[in-house]
């Protein structure tokens, strides 16, 4: 992690050198913007940045993302939905994510774990500790540095996406309400996440937005806020 200001380990003790930033949250809160926007941010100060989204990421992560968002001809169940996830993210932090966090350099991921524990746990029904299970195998234990959720309700969602662009997006609205419930209801316990988790009011104007993720992260990093 090159910068010429030190990253102030006090902030949290880390069993790696680099720093793990995710953003999680409903579809439509902006989140793959403001990740890419944050990416942008932290190369600019000068910090070697690794940026990849979840599920996907690697070869065998595309394929795997490609089943379960785009393909229509498959109709995989709840389970089996999340341990396709599941079996991308395991591949994913080999590949990707530990050798840059053991290298130093920040990784900022568009979703991980706890998007898995919300969609097929929370909303669609499966038990929420044994998904957490699953995800401690497929991640090796490894846990975010500091998550941001972005939260934004689901009208202002559709309005901004407009019509669903993947197989998760189609379904009902009652689900993605659960989305929701689910993803609010992990920040009311964030200190049963692993790993501080921050929430953030997507529904402001966008670079609002940046603002408040930008100063979480000066916070993680114990950057100088004019930085």
């Amino acid at each position: 992690m090159t910068h010429e200001d030190t990253v102030d380990d006090r902030t949290r003790p880390r069993p790696h050198p680099g720093f793990f930033l995710v953003f999680e949250g409903p579809d439509g809160g902006g989140k793959s913007t403001q990740a890419a926007r944050t990416v942008d941010w932290l190369r600019g100060q000068g910090f070697d940045v690794v940026a990849c989204r979840d599920p996907g990421g690697t070869h065998l992560g595309e394929r795997l993302r490609s089943v379960i968002l785009s393909d229509e001809s498959v109709h995989p169940t709840m389970r089996a939905e999340m341990l396709l996830y599941m079996a991308s993210r395991a591949q994913l932090v080999d590949e990707v994510v530990r050798p840059a966090l053991a290298a130093g350099r920040i990784v900022v991921s568009d979703r991980f774990v706890l998007s898995n524990l919300v969609y097929q746990g929370v909303a669609g029904g499966l038990s929420v500790d044994e998904v957490a299970a699953v995800g401690s195998v497929a991640t090796g234990g490894l846990s975010p540095d500091l998550t941001l959720l972005l939260d934004v309700p689901p009208e202002v969602a559709r309005n901004r996406t407009g019509p669903a662009r993947d197989r998760i997006e189609k379904r009902p609205a009652e689900y993605q309400e659960r989305v929701r419930a689910g993803f609010l209801a992990a920040a009311e316990r964030s200190s049963t996440y692993p790993g501080p988790l921050t929430l953030i009011d997507a529904g402001l104007d966008p670079a609002a937005v940046f603002d408040l993720i930008r100063k979480e992260v000066q916070d993680a990093l114990a950057l100088d806020p004019r930085s």
